[in-house]
């Protein structure tokens, strides 16, 4: 495991942006699993920034993302494939039919959860996955539980997860309290692993998820078994 602190949120972004970039650069087909949230920001508007100077290119990149909200539309402005498109997506030359995002409005999301991991598959899996850390341990979606679920699947928000995202809607009321997660297996199953941490607010979860028990109770703890983990903190 490769542990990185840095001051502030500016030099995470720098520096898992030029990670991903090096990644693109010496393989242009890659597939890159990506999440979304507040970590990922910067990171995707220096990506945009170099993809317009010309230093990265999109062209050839596919992209999966870790989950949605149940009941949200692409086109609602808090779902996760509107977040993609305004922060990255649209920004870049990446081919739109080469981005993936679980369908959080799907007909039958048995069919939608395992359609999704074949397809992660399919692609071989991701060359880079991307993850932030939720403050009870959860990443992406896989909440703390009594075991660990391998496939996609959907979830339950516990509360804490609602009212962290409660921030970016009008209240905790409007958060869905449902989302389609891609499983422990899928992410474990990326050949490389970023996990970004801003702010000492996540200083003790991280404690915690790298140097306590493995424990479903704390999902981040499973990355211990990954062979190729990053993680960039940044102290303020």
């Amino acid at each position: 495991m490769n542990f990185i602190k840095v001051k502030t949120y500016e030099e995470l972004s720098q520096k898992g942006a030029a990670m991903i970039a090096a990644l693109v650069v010496n393989k242009p087909k890659a597939v890159l699993g990506l999440a979304t949230g507040s970590s990922p920001v910067g990171i995707y508007k220096n990506l945009a920034a170099w993809n317009k100077a010309g230093y990265v290119d999109f062209s050839e990149v596919t992209s999966v993302n870790l989950d949605e909200y149940l009941g949200l539309k692409g086109d609602h402005p808090q779902s996760y494939r509107y977040f993609m498109q305004e922060n990255l997506f649209n920004h870049v030359n990446i081919r739109p039919e080469a981005t993936h995002v679980p369908n959080g409005c799907a007909e039958d999301y048995a069919k939608e959860c395992e359609g999704y991991d074949a397809l992660v598959e399919s692609l071989g899996g991701t060359d880079l996955q991307l993850l932030g850390i939720g403050l009870d341990g959860h990443i992406g979606f896989n909440e703390p539980a009594d075991h660990f679920e391998k496939a996609t699947h959907v979830v339950d928000l516990h509360p804490s997860t609602i009212e962290a995202n409660a921030r970016f809607f009008n209240s905790a009321d409007e958060v869905p309290k449902q989302a389609v997660t891609m499983g422990m297996l899928s992410i474990m199953r990326a050949k490389k692993i970023l996990l970004i941490a801003n702010g000492p607010a996540k200083k003790e979860v991280l404690e915690k998820a790298f140097n306590g028990p493995i424990t479903p109770m704390l999902p981040a703890s499973l990355l211990q078994l990954h062979p190729d983990v990053t993680v960039i903190y940044s102290e303020q």
